[in-house]
Formats: structure tokens, sequence, C-alpha cells
């Protein structure tokens, strides 16, 4: 990458608005300009700021300093620390408000991992303004006093304290709170937003208030036996006192008489503290059962809200498609040659809205000959004349060919998607049997082989002698994977344990990929690319999410790892927070947002790249991606500016000295002549709306081929069925291998059950290609390939594998 050349001087503003050395924070000026390389835009600068009420607002200039924007002086920002309430932090707060236009005091409670905001103490009785949960949430240091957490774009809050102590206490004190979240969400094997405490659980809460009342009682009989031994040991020692014996024996007595007499008291502390234990405990269940009485009428009006929206809009619809039905005579007329997959979008259901949203069964079929209806997703299969016979023959051609470049179109069943949905809201969805209806015909073994479509990046970055700039190209890479995922809105089909996908491109390409399933609860998926041109990626991927109503939070958890052998480079860095919006009213969109820090463990140099959430009042570009590319000591070399879902520019940064001595950095990124394009995405398929939206990449990868291993992606029937349009028979199938993955796991918990009664020894579930090992420079244990599926493959010897399918 030779081309990345510095440029002089005369620069304009910053990639992504980022501002110069001299540019104050969105409070004013509260202490010390930023410090660090790329700091975070202003309330005004592009975030999804919320006004009270959690209602967005419009971006805005920052207002003044911290007093006249909150009408009083700053230091009334005072803050109490382990208040009585429980709190682990609460005080006051100025945020940014973007109905006011400035800075606003609000009182603020730390609490359990959740941050709420309250306009003044006495609010939080009745009412709550905001609530951010800190376990998926970034924070980020503007300045001395300003700082702002964000939830990946649902929720961003601009905050300033009264001072730079204050807001190191807070910054700290929150910090700490994420990574117990964190830590709690990692350990929970169920859903952290289970439903509302149940009768068994107020039985199990008594039951244990009863054995401490009971157990306090033992203690108060033990106390009053203490005290009727110890008043006859003092009369004896009395007694013993007035005999007459030696000075020394009457001193020793005395000594004894008061110790007695300080055990006691002792023992009256400790049943004393023990009633007030009892007491506390008695207390606080009341409150706990009253929250979660509150939490529980919480969610109950937020489903009947919900299901009231989903029922408007489903009305919607159907009047705006009756509209443009034809009169009944000429749509008679017309019946007997409705194709049954595709009739016309004027087709109206007789049903009324109540007996739409019904329960959802765990296996769904769809009618043949059910009419198309659009329920949320922004994906038509209506738009095509050919039918599913035809589309399969022509798959059946294709998968002759080498690669193939279509697959059967989506057809577009009739689905209510609030009868599966409302049970949905705050579970984990890996948990939760889901229709056919909402996948995509691909794995999530087969979406993360995906991330390998721009492989040429790593080629290229493979044969950059310097590091920064391969950094860049990794850099580059890193942003591409996300690319794939601005239009698909279908989820892939979970693996089964054990299930594998391969992609052998080594002639065409020069790299193959192996994905297999490690685990289930939580389910991880392991991946490994190696390539002739001199790289190996590889990563292992736990995914998590979690529906909150009106959009889906997608978290990937685990390390991705670039190694290049020539230099030894070692790149590791991790995913972004994934959100689909619109789950239930609404065209569905995806968004990402976070920062990816890629770090090159051999010469600590690394590259900052932060994914701008997108804001409806923000002036800049959307899906907008910034970065910087910093050597070991700080000093930024590169500045890296583009979109996810479309292409990444390069640009180097150039110091040049100033009259007093100084430096000043020089970023131009509006001159054609300094830009180096990295990176820009390939065109999608003809017709690719119809296919789920894959990219000539994704409809190559469940193609059949011969050879691969019983285990593979490709083999799986329910995927299969789907693909080919029968998703009644996919559903059945679908089912069926749910079922028998249960009964394996069964197997093995009750042979481990029998071994640790037994007193033997029991060999848990282990990866067949894949091996947990330390890596040397995270310290991180993971999945790493063993080795050994090639060769198997060459002879054709799946002995060892499972049967899955």
């Amino acid at each position: 990458m030779s081309e990345l050349r510095a440029v002089g001087p005369g620069s304009g503003t910053a990639p992504g608005g980022t501002a110069g050395p001299n540019a104050s924070g969105p409070g004013g000026s509260c202490g010390p300009g930023p410090t660090t390389p790329l700091p975070s835009p202003g309330p005004g600068g592009g975030n999804a700021t919320r006004g009270e009420g959690g209602t967005l607002g419009p971006g805005g200039p920052a207002p003044g300093g911290v007093a006249s924007a909150s009408g009083g002086s700053s230091s009334s920002a005072s803050v109490s620390t382990g208040s009585a309430s429980g709190s682990a932090r609460e005080g006051w707060l100025f945020k940014w408000t973007n109905y006011i236009k400035g800075y606003q005091r609000r009182w603020f409670v730390l609490s359990n991992g959740l941050l709420s905001y309250y306009r003044s103490k006495a609010e939080m009785r009745h009412t709550c303004r905001g609530t951010i949960n800190l376990a998926t949430a970034n924070i980020t240091v503007e300045d001395s006093c300003n700082f702002i957490i964000s939830n990946g774009g649902a929720q961003t809050y601009h905050l300033k304290a009264s001072s730079e102590v204050e807001r190191q206490r807070w910054v700290t004190a929150l910090e700490l709170a994420k990574a117990k979240a964190v830590k709690m969400l990692a350990e929970s094997d169920e859903s952290g937003d289970e439903e509302s405490v149940s009768q068994t659980d107020k039985t199990e809460l008594q039951n244990t208030l009863r054995t401490l009342s009971s157990k306090v009682e033992d203690l108060s009989t033990c106390n009053d036996l203490i005290a009727k031994h110890g008043t006859a040991l003092q009369r004896s020692l009395s007694e013993l006192e007035t005999l007459k014996l030696p000075a020394e024996s009457n001193e020793k007595i005395k000594q004894v008489n008061e110790r007695a007499t300080l055990f006691r008291i002792t023992s009256n502390a400790m049943i004393n503290a023990c009633r007030d234990f009892l007491m506390l405990a008695q207390t606080h269940s009341k409150k706990w059962q009253k929250s979660l009485q509150y939490e529980r009428d919480q969610r109950i009006r937020l489903e009947e809200t919900l299901e009231q929206l989903a029922k408007q809009h489903n009305h919607l619809e159907r009047a705006f498609r009756g509209a443009t039905v034809l009169p009944s005579n000429a749509s008679g007329s017309m019946d007997s040659n409705k194709d049954r997959c595709f009739p016309s979008k004027g087709d109206l259901s007789d049903e009324d809205d109540d007996n739409e949203f019904f329960d959802a069964p765990e296996n769904i079929t769809m009618p043949e000959n059910m009419g198309h209806k659009r329920t949320g997703s922004n994906i038509s299969g209506a738009s095509s004349d050919i039918s599913l016979d035809e589309q399969y023959k022509h798959q059946l051609e294709d998968t002759k060919k080498e690669k193939r470049t279509r697959i059967p179109y989506k057809p577009n069943y009739s689905l209510n998607l609030w009868s599966i949905m409302k049970n949905c809201i705050g579970k984990e969805l890996s948990k939760i049997p889901m229709p056919v209806n909402f996948n995509e015909p691909l794995s999530m073994l087969q979406r993360l082989t995906e991330d390998l479509e721009y492989h040429e990046l790593l080629d290229r970055a493979a044969k950059c002698e310097s590091s920064l700039e391969q950094l860049c190209y990794v850099a580059a890479f890193t942003v591409s994977s996300y690319s794939t995922t601005v239009f698909r809105t279908s989820k892939p089909f979970n693996p089964l344990l054990g299930e594998t996908f391969e992609l052998d491109r080594l002639e065409e390409n020069g790299y193959r990929s192996l994905c297999e399933q490690v685990s289930h609860h939580p389910p991880a998926a392991a991946h490994h690319a190696e390539s002739k041109h001199g790289w190996t990626l590889r990563q292992e991927i736990k995914i998590t999410s979690k529906f909150r109503g009106k959009y889906l939070s997608i978290m990937p958890l685990g390390t991705i790892h670039c190694i290049f052998h020539a230099t030894g480079n070692h790149y590791t860095w991790k995913k972004v927070t994934t959100t689909v919006h619109n789950i239930i009213v609404g065209k569905l969109w995806i968004d990402q947002s976070g920062e990816i820090e890629i770090l090159n463990h051999k010469t600590s140099e690394k590259c900052i790249l932060k994914f701008v959430p997108y804001s409806y009042f923000s002036r800049d570009v959307a899906r907008k991606v910034t970065g910087e590319v910093l050597d070991s000591l700080g000093k930024v070399h590169f500045v890296l500016l583009g979109t996810w879902d479309e292409k990444m520019d390069c640009f180097r940064v150039t110091t040049t000295s100033m009259e007093n001595g100084s430096d000043s950095r020089q970023r131009v990124h509006e001159a054609e002549d300094s830009r180096v394009m990295l990176w820009k995405r390939n065109p999608l398929p003809k017709n690719a709306e119809n296919m789920y939206y894959f990219s000539e990449l994704a409809l190559t990868l469940n193609a059949q081929e011969n050879g691969t291993a019983p285990t593979d992606s490709r083999l799986r029937p329910d995927q299969r069925l789907m693909e080919n349009g029968r998703w009644d028979e996919a559903n059945a199938e679908k089912q069926r291998l749910e079922e028998k993955q249960r009964i394996s796991r069964k197997r093995r918990e009750a042979e481990a059950m029998k071994a640790t009664e037994d007193g033997t020894l029991y060999d848990p579930y282990k990866a067949l290609w894949f091996e947990r090992k330390k890596d040397p420079d995270t310290k991180e244990v993971a999945h790493v390939y063993r080795g050994g599926y090639w060769e198997s493959k060459e002879k054709q010897d799946w002995s060892m594998c499972p049967d899955i399918f």
C-alpha cells in the first residue's frame, strides 16, 4: 500500500466531524479539552440522543457551562454513595435534553446494573424517566466533566458532572456495575428477563424466611440458657469470693466473674444482631415482591400496547390492499387462474383481528394455498412469475455447475408475527422454538463463513511491508464483514451440536475454511480459515440476543484472531452489536453500533473503529464508520472513513511543526489525490430481493457438494426443504431434529449423573475438529482447530462423525 502517502498542510476537517485539538467539548470548558485520538461526538454530533420521557429529539449545538445550563451553581450536584435504598450510587448529574436545548439537573440512581434517572429524588416513588442497561452499554469519557452512556443506538445519555472528581467517581461506579452485569449475563444459562416471580418462587422465599425465623428463635433459646447458666455461674463465683481463700485466688475469681459478664453481654448483642437481620430480610422481601409485581404489571401493559399496535398495523395494511382490490365480478373470473403460491396483492382475509392474534404453537404449519400478507418484513416474494417447481429445476441444473448464481425465490407465506413474538419479549431467542418462516436457508456456520467474502483484503495485507499499512487493510476487512447484513432481516438456522460447514476455495481463491458448532448452551461456533497467501483467521463466537419489544439486539461474544505467517503479526478484535428495528410494526431495518479495537500483539499498534449509531436527526451519512490507526506510542498515522455497507477510505496523517515549536496534525479527506480506497462492496446479484438479499458468495454456500462430512450444513434436511420452498415439511423436519438433539443432550446428562454417583470419570462432550486452548497473547481459552478434517475428507473416512441429521 505504498500509495498511502503523506499529504501536506491546509487540510480540512477531521473525518466524522472530529474537531481539532483546539475544539471545546459539548459542555463548555469544564476542564482541559479531549485527549483521546478520536473523541466522541457531542450531543449534536450524530448520536441518537433522547429527550425527557425517552423521546428522540434533534441534536443541536452544545450549551455553555454547567451553571448556565442548570440555572444554578454546579456545586449543587452532590452525590451520595451507599444510600439506604441499597443503590450502588445515586446523586445529581446534568443530562442533555433536546426539549430545552441544554443540560438539566436530574437525579440518577445506579443499582443492579441499571442506570435510571428522575426529575427529582421525590419522583422515584412513582415515575422513572428512563433506564439504561449497563450490560450492553458503552461508556465514553469526553472531557474532564462530560461523559456518554450508549446502549447501541436505542438510548444515548450525554451527562455532565459538577467536577472532574465527581465525573471520575461516576465513571468508576458505572464501569464496576457494567463488569458485574456482563459477568452475570455470561454466567446465566437461562434468559436474563424471565417471567415475573412464580408462585413456586414466592413459596420458596416464604419458606426461607420461616427457616430464618426458626433459627433466630433457636438462637434466642440458646441465649436464654446462656443467661440462666451465666447467672448461676456468677452466683457460684460470688459464693467463692466470700470464702476465706488466698488473695491470689480471689483475684482470679474476680477475673472469671468479669469474663462471664462479658460473655453474657456478647451473647445478647449477637441475638439482637440476628433479630435485626431477620427484620431487614423481611422488610426487603416485601420490597422485592412489590418490585417484581410492578415489573409484571409493566410487562402486561407493554404486551397489551404492542398487541394493539400490531392490530392497527395489520388493519391499516389490509385496508390499503382493499383499496386496490378488483371488483367482485372481475376478481371472481380470475380466481381459477391464480397461482396458489403467488396470489394477487388484493387478496383479503375474512378473519377478524381477534382471531388473528392466536397463541403460537411450537410447530406452525403453513397451508400451501394461504395468501400473502406482509407482516413487518421488507422482503417480498410476489414479484416473480416463476413457480417453485421451475425454480427447483433451475437449482438442480445450477448444482451441476461449479458455482450457482440463483436459488428458489422466497415464498411470501402469511405469518402472524405477534402471535410468535409476544411470548419472546426479554428472552434469549436461541432458546425459543421458532418456525422456519423467520429464517433464511443458511445456518449460522455459513453466516460466519461469509466473513471471508472480501478475503482479498487479507491477501493484500499479507503483502504489506509496513505493519501500520497492514493494519489499515485488516480494519477494512473487519468492516466488510457487516456489508452483507444491511438487508438481511431473516435469522439463520441455529446449528445443531456437532454440525460442521466447510468451504474449500483453495484452487480458486487460495483459502479454505471450516466451522463447527462446539457448544449448544450457550450456543458457540468455532471457525478456522487458512490461506496459501500467508494468513490464518480463527474465531469462536457466542451469539446472545434479546428481544425488547420494538427492537432486537444481537451481541456476538468472542475474539477474532488474524495471524500473518511472514511477519508473525497477530491481530485480535471483537464484533459490535447488531440491532434489528421495527420488529412488530413497520419496515425492518438493521443498524450496527459500538467500537472495535484491533490490536497487533506483536507491535502494540492498534486501530480504533467507531460504528456510529443511526439517528434520524443527524446530518452525518447513515451507517458511518470512522477510525484511526495508532502506533505503539499512541500517535495517529492513518485515518479511516466510510460506511459499513459501502466502502472504506484511508488517509495518511502528517505532522507539521508550528511556530511555537508544538506539533499540529494535518488531516485531509476531501482532496481526491490523498484518498486511497481500501474496500468497496460488491453489487448484489440480479433479483437479490427475491433471494433473501444473498450476495454472490452466499448463493453458493448451500449448493450441494460431494465428499463433505455427513455433519455438513448442506445436508441438513429442514434447511434444504426451506430453501426449496417446502416450508410445511421444513417446519416438521426442524421439530424432529430439535427433538433428536434434546434426546442426545438428556442422554449425556444421564451419563454424567451416573458417573458422578459411581465415582467414575466422565468425559464431557468435546468438539470433533476443535480443542480448547489458551491463547498466549490474549490469555483467553477458546476452541482452536486441531487438524485432521481435510485429511479425513481426502480419505473419505467419516467414521468418527456423529449422526445428527
